[in-house]
């Protein structure tokens, strides 16, 4: 789920910037370029940990502009097949719902709830089991075990279910 990995990028780096705070305008660049991105390979970069190297700038012919190569460490966020994970509730319909855990969203089909639980629309619309014990609707939390990924170049699609043993609803907003 969380990596802490080194990566590498390439920077540039305006002309105005050169100067005794050179270094640290690289690096809050490379925070503000990086943090909350996503890369299919990687996942998700959630935090810049650490600045490994800076190696030499060459400057790019025309523009003024310096290329700096940064080696740094970072923390991602990348969900496999098979993790548990605990979501929010997003969207409800007949086909299923979506949650969010952090930057992923996932998508849980009508087919993967367990089969004692029934759509019921109406203005709140949510799956509620036939005792009325336990409903699932916008803002309920979860816990899900992903059974499914699709990678992009920059997003990380995911698939879910709450059809087996201790998944389900783990906080209800209704009952607080």
């Amino acid at each position: 789920m969380f990596f802490h990995i080194v990566l590498e990028r390439n920077m540039l780096l305006h002309p105005r910037y050169f100067g005794r705070n050179l270094r640290d305008n690289l690096v809050s660049k490379l925070m503000k370029d990086v943090e909350g991105t996503c890369s299919g390979r990687h996942g998700f970069v959630v935090a810049v940990t650490g600045i490994e190297n800076v190696g030499k700038g060459l400057i790019r012919d025309g523009t003024g502009f310096v290329t700096f190569p940064v080696k740094y460490q970072c923390v991602v966020f990348r969900p496999f097949k098979g993790e548990i994970v605990e979501a929010v509730v997003t969207m409800v319909n007949k086909m299923g719902f979506f949650g969010e855990a952090g930057p992923v969203q996932i998508f849980v089909s009508n087919h993967l709830i367990p089969d004692d639980m029934e759509f019921q629309s109406g203005d709140m619309p949510n799956y509620t089991t036939s005792d009325g014990s336990v409903k699932i609707q916008k803002d309920s939390e979860v816990r899900l075990k992903i059974i499914g990924t699709r990678v992009d170049a920059t997003e990380i699609f995911c698939i879910g279910t709450i059809k087996d043993d201790f998944l389900g609803v783990i906080n209800d907003p209704t009952t607080v």
